[in-house]
């Protein structure tokens, strides 16, 4: 990172929970290498994010990834809570939404890519389940940018609280908030910058107010490669009940319904997740190479 730095080239946080808990083996390192190799060609370094034997890793080499993705599951997920407690106890973590974000700011890392946020899950009113990726973007100046939440969420509830909390969501290519594996959740954004440069100048403009919030950029999967709501959310209440019955809970969920839905919709969801996160890629070294520019 310090080469990149001195070299000029702006940076592009990504986080390492996908890489060991989204995707399967072999995928997960391909995308990983995919979505690195995007950032950097597009003109900006992409910094993965992970704990690697007790020290926080900013930029990972090959084969520090290639460990990340043959350990899947293995890995502890590591939010901001945990961040001490696993440099405490060494070994190798991948750093979630939330866990990423407090990296990104500790490193100062302006850009975050990521597949798609954490947010309220259903029934969070009755088990208070909700992702500690809203409280972390609720005090993290960094400019996200991903494909909305994930679609296995309560996403109305979830764009209510990022608006209790004061992160402004922004389209960017679409007119509603993202749903993951799906363009369309029904819910409008009131706001919506396609262009990298006007994307930067809000993002300054956050900045100058001293709104120390992030920004998310809500980019939804390519067209081609969306999923049609109605079969998403069948496929979602499939994964819930048995997830339900076999008394799956807290931070195991959302590894357990990534993966059964990609079961159940015959690999679909999982080629729509990888497109995403290219399209993400792309979408956010633009943005960073955008906010070097404006200074």
């Amino acid at each position: 990172m310090a080469a990149a730095r001195a070299a000029g080239r702006p940076l592009v946080a990504l986080e390492s929970t996908l890489v060991a808990h989204g995707m399967p083996w072999p995928q997960n390192l391909e995308t990983a290498r995919a979505v690195e190799a995007i950032v950097r060609d597009e003109g900006a370094e992409p910094a993965t994010i992970a704990v690697i034997d007790g020290r926080i890793r900013v930029g990972l080499d090959d084969a520090a990834l290639e460990r990340l993705a043959r350990g899947g599951r293995a890995a502890a997920k590591v939010g901001r809570r945990d961040l001490a407690g696993s440099l405490l106890g060494g070994g190798l973590g991948a750093t979630t939404v939330s866990g990423t974000l407090a990296c990104a700011v500790l490193a100062g890392i302006e850009v975050f890519v990521t597949g798609g946020l954490g947010g309220v899950h259903r029934g969070a009113a009755q088990s208070f389940d909700v992702s500690a990726d809203l409280s972390e973007l609720a005090r993290s100046p960094v400019a996200v940018v991903c494909a909305g939440a994930k679609s296995i969420l309560d996403l109305p509830a979830t764009l209510e609280l990022l608006e209790t909390l004061g992160v402004p969501v922004v389209g960017c290519g679409h007119d509603e908030f993202a749903a993951f594996y799906c363009r369309d959740s029904g819910l409008p954004l009131e706001l919506r910058l396609d262009d990298a440069a006007a994307q930067a100048r809000y993002v300054r403009l956050q900045r100058r107010l001293g709104l120390a919030a992030a920004v998310v950029f809500s980019n939804p999967v390519p067209a081609a490669d969306a999923l049609p709501r109605a079969e998403v959310d069948g496929w979602i209440a499939q994964a819930l009940d048995e997830a339900q019955v076999q008394g799956i809970g807290g931070k195991a969920v959302t590894p357990f319904l990534l993966a059964r839905l990609q079961v159940l919709s015959g690999g679909r969801s999982l080629a729509a997740n990888i497109a995403l996160v290219r399209h993400n890629a792309r979408v956010g070294a633009r943005l960073a190479r955008a906010l070097q520019a404006a200074g």
